[in-house]
């Protein structure tokens, strides 16, 4: 600066003549060298402002979770030491918030993104150490799903008033076009096991040529000039029948575990009927049933991911999927419970998840709000007897509405004695509180969907397998309530909550 009251005297650099056309004024600029040479080391603390999201989860990693269940892993002295854990939950926590899940992305920005580098202190583990960690400490890094919750109820943003529970379809680590169905299963396994037999034969047959000519065993295989690798060939198409095998087993498991619990349910509702009890009888007709029970010839299974399953989206396509599902907090839109299911019905879904998050949160909601998914004989039940215990007001709605209907008011009168739990519930959902309130569904929970599929980058699952899924889903879940803390309570917000 000129004038002498500067803070730093600019030196002038020498004049150059521009390349290009010539510039209207004659400036003088700052001096820029890119090579040159820090007389001092640079603080990684100058790098970022203090108000960066950076710092935020800095602190959080360093001064507020608790990473004993990580640390608790590493039992074994030898060997050659390990990336700090705090580093590596610095590194998956900031980019799954920030929507850089790839272990591959997360090494490249540590050598473009100066907020990766600040986090990572200058080391730079390779994408290997990251997914391994991640793998490793799957169920840690969940957990860290129930810590991000309490954090956000110590700063006071849950308040468990009102909670809307819904589900979305995530993409599986897999393409729907590797999964096969029964009906093709076994068609394809028979021809396999038809081709097995006779390169099977075949392979006698060489053999034999071979023992009788007195030729040396590397000639077995090029009897008359065929270049024939008949052990590859065998061992190729007997893993293909192993992976086929597998595939079929779990489709007809899947199917009788379906038809045994249809059975029981179906026993124990004839028996409450009759007014007896007999456990044994449940087992013995579910038992039956599932010793009868046949897949269906197009049940599925996949050969990449198998625990996933085609399911229909939001948009009406059929993709590889898995069954999220989430209860958010209505004050400030934190999710309180989270899981992963591979059955495409939210149905089975609303007392598991209500249960989960009174556990996670250590009270019930006074008001819950459900869609039309989760609408069934014994959700009604439950969620009368719901009621009854815990004081939770269910609102579920009984069927979908088109584009832009409107809800008809509620008739006049009373209600019927005779009326059915589902007709009761339309019933209280077209009063104007029951409006009111389930008006709010859609402003609770699906912005939270949102975010995570655009701002987290989670429309799409990395991990294989169930576990993975539910694992990842609840990471992403935790990143999702950490960035709620955020913009709520700013970077000071964690002193309070550590308090």
């Amino acid at each position: 600066m000129h004038g002498g009251d500067g803070l730093f005297e600019v030196e002038p650099v020498e004049k150059k003549r521009p390349m290009g056309p010539a510039v209207a004024v004659d400036k003088t600029f700052r001096a820029f060298d890119p090579h040159q040479v820090l007389l001092l080391p640079p603080s990684l603390d100058d790098w970022l402002p203090e108000d960066h999201p950076a710092r935020f989860v800095a602190d959080l990693v360093d001064e507020v979770l608790d990473l004993g269940p990580v640390l608790a892993d590493y039992t074994e002295k030898r060997g050659y030491p390990p990336y700090d854990p705090r580093l590596m939950v610095r590194l998956l926590i900031y980019g799954y918030t920030t929507g850089v899940r790839s272990s591959r992305a997360i090494e490249r920005r540590m050598a473009d993104d100066v907020a990766f580098r600040f986090l990572a202190a200058g080391q730079a583990p390779d994408f290997r150490s990251i997914a391994r960690f991640r793998r490793r400490h799957l169920d840690a890094l969940a957990g860290l799903f129930t810590q991000s919750l309490h954090l956000a109820m110590r700063l006071g943003l849950v308040k468990m008033g009102r909670v809307a529970l819904d589900g979305t379809k995530l993409e599986a680590s897999a393409s729907k076009h590797k999964a096969m169905s029964y009906g093709r299963l076994v068609d394809k396994e028979e021809r396999i096991e038809a081709e097995i037999a006779q390169l099977e034969a075949k392979a006698q047959a060489l053999l034999a040529d071979a023992e009788a000519a007195d030729e040396a065993e590397d000639q077995v295989f090029g009897v008359d000039g065929k270049e024939v690798d008949l052990p590859a060939e065998l061992d190729r198409r007997e893993k293909r029948l192993a992976k086929l095998q597998a595939a079929r087993a779990q489709i007809e498991a899947e199917a009788a575990d379906k038809a045994r619990k249809h059975a029981e349910d179906k026993e124990r509702r004839r028996q409450q009927r009759a007014g007896t009890s007999d456990e044994q009888a449940v087992t013995d007709a579910g038992e039956a049933t599932a010793a009868r029970a046949r897949p269906k010839p197009k049940a599925q299974a996949n050969f990449t991911d198998p625990d996933s399953r085609i399911m229909k989206n939001s948009d009406g396509a059929y993709i590889q999927a898995y069954n999220a599902q989430a209860v958010v907090d209505e004050e400030h839109q934190v999710i309180t419970a989270a899981d992963v299911t591979c059955n495409p019905s939210d149905a089975l879904n609303y007392t598991l998840m209500l249960d989960q998050s009174a556990a996670n949160t250590g009270a019930h909601p006074k008001q819950a709000l459900v869609d039309a998914g989760y609408c069934s004989e014994a959700n009604l039940e439950a969620a009368k007897d719901r009621q009854l215990a815990c004081g939770t007001d269910t609102f579920m709605a009984t069927g979908r509405l088109a584009h832009d209907e409107q809800v008809p008011p509620a008739p006049r009168g009373r209600i019927p004695k005779d009326a059915t739990l589902k007709e009761r519930m339309a019933r209280k959902l077209r009063t104007k509180p029951g409006r009111a309130a389930y008006a709010r569904r859609k402003a609770i929970v699906e912005p939270v969907f949102g975010q995570i599929m655009t701002c987290h980058n989670g429309r799409r699952l990395l991990l294989r397998g169930e576990d993975g899924a539910r694992g990842e889903w609840r990471l992403l879940a935790a990143c999702h309530n950490l960035r709620k803390i955020f913009r709520h309570a700013g970077p000071t917000g964690l002193a309070a909550a550590a308090d």
